[in-house]
């Protein structure tokens, strides 16, 4: 076992603790990441070795031994740093070894930190260290007459007053590294501080979006992750002022508990010295303390509000392999038009004007005949149409369009999300895709696949410009990448790809492959042809025995001579259900088929050579229904009739819509008018409701009530309660 892996194992026992998780699945774990395994991988093939923990559990396993390698790569530089600078006793390596948090380690180190110059070491080099020894440690009744003596006009110090003044700055500064009060300190700032905002003057106007925190004030620590997200960019903007302390006496409290010994002319040197250590230098940086905590705390409730949201978008139900056409909607420009075959490819692009008669061969007769047109030439089974500018408008002269009279099966119609096809429709991907045509057909040809398969082509969008989030761009943005990474990664797994078919950037997600990967396989099957078998992937270059290992179970082949190439069992497990045909005197595509079959089984006689329960049920679910879709089956949203516009909308109106996204403090709800509505957290139930994620998701079909619509300011307010 090499060092590396000596430490990480290590780990298991404090993460076992702190995860609340078995030592031996910790232990597994971390083995199996050190090897390169994926958390999809890991989760979904080696259930045996974790005892069938879920991807959520290994990626915090993951982090984790993440946070505990660098706390102690900074331990190992506190230490050299200690060394050379022979400051190393035996006692202060052993609390710089038994510290477990990075907060903890830099208290300990705080006093030993090579410093620029302060005022207490300005006033060290003049002498006064004995000093303000003698104060602090009260060893004087008379502290001006001990004074007198530290008098030196050669060292900087002129005066009675100035040797005090030098001595109480070093008193200040070994108070405020006093490593054992900052613990409590912290604790009193974490616990009873309150963040109080203020209008910055002058900026009334300006800081119009900011009104609810001109005069604001509440406990920080239970201040919601999207207020303190608001406060501080009000701040960054330069709209508010913000405070974040407690009661300035509870904290000095505890610095006076420590170091007043009595009530003479020390204990008043003393008072002035910790009450400036206080003011000075321990409310700064207990106050740049609490804003990083408090930062965290928001971010990661953030986070998890987007990759919740996010999730849900990606796993939205597909409409599955069918010809589609789809329109990205508009009045006097028209309506894009693009056809598309069963696999996404464009066939043909037009504009129809079907709201806007103007138009030199345009209007909506002309637009008639060319959807009826299309459909028949293209075989047209849906029609998508973008939820933007002029969509209900377009919905219902599609719904109007006569296609029985025309000889023609009616297409099902579906309204599409189109948040961040207009982001797609000009990136490199999409240029790449389709150089030879603008921005229009590219967004039109995003909305008609984002209806045959929501995942497959979200992929390709920043998961950032998707717009299911709160404060996207103002959480650290390396934890927001990470968690979108890991989600992204979960749901195009836990589905699946087929790889024929699959473009380079769903590609890039699949477990163990990444974007050169991806490329090279994209590269591959245009050069050789469709994928065969999985095993052929064997041959893709740089595609070694590893990357086939983690990516291989998550590929699909349709059609494929093994059926096995179609399912999620992975080849490493194909002989085991060779076997199980085998013994039962069929073949795997008999096995599959037949249920008879399939009943005969007795799981418990293939347990062994690494594969228990899990597996061989996993495998059996699998027999059933090879490379099942998780997604469930698509139903086309049907707004209220009538209803187009917020001039539409009259308070008490009860009607239909979709959650399009969700926050810490309430959900906004697509009700059919092109500007969403507001469901306030109070508002979300007849119950007491803390967080909105107990009562909805993204993609959820509800029934609102509209409470208040000012249209001036495209504000709805909308109720779920009954």
């Amino acid at each position: 076992m090499s060092a590396t892996s000596s430490v990480s194992s290590s780990y298991a026992n404090p993460l076992s603790t702190s995860l609340n998780l078995p030592v031996k699945s910790v232990q597994a774990t971390i083995a199996l990441l050190e090897e390169g395994c994926t958390v999809p991988f890991i989760a979904r093939y080696r259930k045996e070795a974790t005892g069938s923990l879920d991807e959520v559990a290994i990626a915090a396993i993951r982090d984790e031994v993440a946070r505990l390698t660098d706390l102690d790569k900074r331990r190992a530089s506190i230490i050299e740093s200690l060394k050379e600078r022979d400051l190393l006793s035996a006692d202060l390596e052993a609390q710089v070894k038994a510290a477990t948090t990075k907060t903890e380690l830099e208290d300990i180190y705080l006093p030993y930190r090579p410093k620029r110059k302060t005022r207490a070491t300005a006033a060290i080099e003049k002498g006064l260290e004995p000093l303000a020894l003698t104060i602090i440690n009260y060893k004087t009744r008379e502290p001006q007459k001990e004074a007198e003596s530290f008098v030196n006009p050669e060292k900087g110090v002129a005066t009675v007053e100035e040797a005090l003044a030098g001595a109480r700055d070093i008193i200040a500064e070994k108070v405020a590294e006093d490593s054992s009060l900052r613990g409590r300190m912290r604790k009193l700032w974490i616990k009873e501080s309150r963040i109080e905002s203020k209008l910055a003057k002058g900026k009334e106007q300006e800081g119009e979006k900011f009104k609810d925190y001109f005069d604001w004030s509440e406990p920080s620590a239970k201040a919601p992750s999207h207020r303190i997200l608001a406060m501080f960019r009000g701040e960054a903007e330069k709209i508010l002022k913000l405070s974040i302390r407690p009661e300035f006496e509870r904290a000095v409290d505890i610095l006076d508990e420590k170091y007043l010994k009595g009530e003479d002319k020390c204990t008043e040197q003393m008072e002035a010295a910790i009450e400036d250590a206080y003011k000075r230098l321990v409310a700064p940086s207990m106050e740049t303390e609490l804003r990083q905590i408090l930062k965290e705390r928001a971010d990661e409730e953030a986070i998890k509000v987007f990759v919740n949201n996010l999730g849900e978008l990606l796993m939205a139900p597909p409409l599955g392999q069918k010809a589609v056409l789809a329109l990205d909607p508009g009045f006097r420009t028209g309506c894009k038009l693009v056809c598309l075959d069963r696999q996404g490819e464009l066939l043909h692009h037009d504009v129809i004007y079907p709201l806007f008669d103007g138009k030199d061969g345009g209007g909506r007769a002309r637009a008639v005949e060319k959807m009826l047109s299309y459909c028949k030439k293209y075989v047209v089974e849906a029609i998508a149409v973008g939820n933007g500018t002029a969509s209900r408008e377009t919905k219902d002269f599609v719904e109007s369009i006569d296609f029985a009279g025309a000889g023609l099966n009616k297409p099902q119609v579906v309204l599409v999300n189109e948040s961040g096809a207009s982001i797609y429709s000009a990136s490199k991907v999409a240029r790449d895709e389709f150089p030879d045509h603008d921005v229009t057909v590219r967004g039109a040809v995003s909305i008609g696949r984002r209806l045959i398969d929501p995942l497959a082509e979200l992929v390709k969008i920043e998961p950032k410009s998707i717009g299911v989030g709160q404060y996207q761009h103002d959480v650290d943005q390396g934890r927001l990448q990470t968690s979108l990474d890991d989600t992204v990664m979960s749901c195009v797994n836990s589905v699946g790809v087929e790889l024929n078919t699959a473009s380079k950037e769903l590609l890039a997600y699949v477990s163990g492959l990444g974007n050169q990967l991806a490329s090279n396989i994209v590269k591959f099957r245009q050069e050789e042809g469709p994928f065969a078998s999985r095993a052929q992937l064997k041959k893709v270059p740089r595609l070694g025995p590893k990357a086939f290992e983690q990516c291989a179970g998550f590929l699909r082949i349709r059609g494929a001579k093994n059926p096995l190439d179609e399912s999620a069992v992975h080849p490493e497990r194909y002989k085991l259900v060779e076997k199980m045909a085998s013994d039962l005197g069929v073949n795997l595509s008999e096995l599959m088929r037949s249920e008879e079959a399939r009943k005969k089984i007795q799981l418990d006689n293939y347990i062994g050579d690494g594969v228990g329960r899990p597996t061989l049920e996993d495998i059996f679910k699998e027999l059933e229904k090879p490379g099942r879709d998780p997604r469930e089956k698509l139903v086309p949203m049907e707004f209220a009739a009538g209803i187009n516009s917020i001039g539409d909308l009259k308070e008490g109106m009860r009607v239909p819509g979709v959650i399009t996204n969700v926050t810490n403090f309430g959900a906004f709800v697509d009700i059919g008018v092109h500007q969403d509505g507001l469901v306030h957290v109070s508002e979300l139930a007849d119950r007491f409701i803390k967080d909105p994620n107990e009562v909805v998701k993204v993609q959820q079909r509800v029934e609102v009530v509209v409470l208040k619509v000012e249209e001036n300011r495209k504000r709805i307010s909308l109720s779920m309660k009954r």
